[in-house]
């Protein structure tokens, strides 16, 4: 049985990865902040699924967090923390956060569990759309997407022969964050004429898993917002 831990998977996109993963038989274990939370969402999710209370903005308590992991056969990291944030009106704390949320926390992640990667274990760590276009407010989002990519690269040659590649969608319009939002003008943007879903970003993340040709791509999904 194939074990799937998706680090940050109690909403969002991770939590839909997560049910995907049960929903074909994996193995899942679930990480949120909240323990509880954590707990409820790998309840519901059903299977042989495992929550966990993992707080990557504390990373010197990720190794005993995830202390309960037995193996990895897919990591895949999608915690976030994303605030408005501009050079004329910096938010220290919130960009400490989440630099250290993204680049620390993500580090730390990977360097925990390794001992516990099957011989065929592979990872995707989540980046975003802003890396490459940047959009006013996305100062410390820009930076610690891009930080990403390049913890991507320097994995690829430290955790060899193991696989790690980053994922960067752009606006998914079926996320809770978005769902109930006015996209037409996002759509019309969009060369594919729709904004991302969360299926097509979780197909994109398996591929990255199961593909052993890919290791250390930033693959983009998003609908030709790039060209556009």
């Amino acid at each position: 049985m194939t074990t799937a831990v998706i680090v940050g998977g109690t909403g969002g996109l991770g939590r839909f990865i997560a049910q995907r993963y049960a929903d074909r038989g994996d193995r899942v274990v679930v990480t949120g902040r909240d323990t509880g939370r954590a707990e409820t969402v790998a309840k519901e999710i059903g299977g042989d699924a495992l929550g966990l209370g993992v707080d990557l903005s504390r990373p010197a308590g990720i190794s005993a967090a995830l202390a309960p992991v037995s193996e990895v056969d897919h990591l895949i990291v999608t915690a976030i923390h994303q605030s408005h944030n501009t050079i004329a009106d910096f938010k220290i704390d919130d960009a400490i956060l989440s630099a250290t949320i993204k680049v620390v926390g993500y580090a730390e992640v990977v360097r925990a569990l390794r001992d516990r990667f099957t011989p065929a274990a592979s990872i995707v760590l989540y980046g975003g759309i802003a890396m490459a276009r940047p959009y006013p407010g996305s100062t410390v989002v820009t930076t610690t997407n891009a930080a990403v990519s390049g913890l991507v690269r320097t994995l690829v040659k430290e955790i060899a022969p193991h696989r790690v590649n980053a994922i960067h969608p752009a606006l998914v319009g079926d996320s809770p964050r978005w769902r109930d939002t006015d996209l037409s003008a996002v759509r019309q943007r969009t060369p594919a004429g729709h904004t991302v879903t969360m299926a097509e970003v979780a197909d994109a993340t398996d591929f990255l898993l199961r593909n052993t040709g890919m290791n250390g791509h930033d693959l983009f999904v998003d609908g030709g917002v790039l060209l556009a």
